[in-house]
């Protein structure tokens, strides 16, 4: 999608088409004067380093239990979803600033950092959404309901993100609150700013595809 000058590819964090995409928007003949990634400082480090650290006693007391529970099982499932399709979370983003490092293109980091949205997940979380959490879990297996489906090497259709995230902010309204619509409002003030300092400077946000649709509405409302 494009607003002004700013340009938002769509990703998919395990996806191979993600990669292809973000390596060729920036290696084009008219490659982006900067380029914006859904990370903070930690992530990124995360990301280059490639090393998971092991969580400590004040990780949990920063964030709060439940999120350190959530945090420790989305990341679970995130790598063991990259595993089935041979591509490791998040690879996208670091080929991202990879090819700006390598191209002397300005890195802007927009994403709130994690442990502000760890914390706010760990008090936003209402014991209903934790039940119906672990109920979905033990229930999901033996359910006759039609799941959605879609190809793990792709990114998924705007229309199909559309459906999955309704699904999610009907059964986990805060959930969807916190990591989802919080941190596009975080993200639009980012790039707002941005579109606002640098007007004539082509610019390029590689973010989740679930995050796109709302952040153009946000910059355009």
């Amino acid at each position: 999608m494009q607003y002004k000058n700013l340009y938002i590819l769509g990703t998919s964090h395990i996806a191979k088409e993600s990669t292809d995409k973000v390596r060729k928007l920036i290696e084009s003949e008219n490659p982006p004067k900067i380029v914006c990634l859904e990370l903070d400082r930690d992530r990124l480090h995360s990301l280059l380093s490639g090393e998971q650290r092991k969580p400590k006693i004040t990780d949990i007391l920063k964030i709060g239990i439940k999120a350190f529970i959530f945090a420790t099982f989305a990341q679970w499932a995130q790598n063991k979803l990259g595993k089935s399709v041979g591509m490791k979370p998040g690879a996208e983003m670091k080929i991202a600033y990879e090819l700006s490092q390598k191209n002397k293109i300005k890195i802007a980091l927009i994403d709130q950092h994690i442990q502000v949205t760890l914390k706010r997940l760990s008090k936003s979380l209402s014991w209903k959404e934790k039940l119906r959490f672990v109920y979905d879990l033990i229930t999901q297996p033996f359910s006759k309901k039609k799941m959605i489906k879609f190809d793990l090497r792709t990114v998924p259709s705007e229309k199909l993100i559309e459906e999955m995230m309704k699904e999610v902010k009907i059964h986990y309204p805060n959930f969807y609150r916190v990591l989802v619509e919080e941190r596009n409002v975080y993200m639009a003030i980012r790039l707002k700013a941005l579109i606002q300092k640098y007007p004539e400077d082509k610019i390029l946000a590689v973010v989740g595809a679930g995050h796109v649709t709302e952040i153009v509405r946000l910059l355009d409302s």
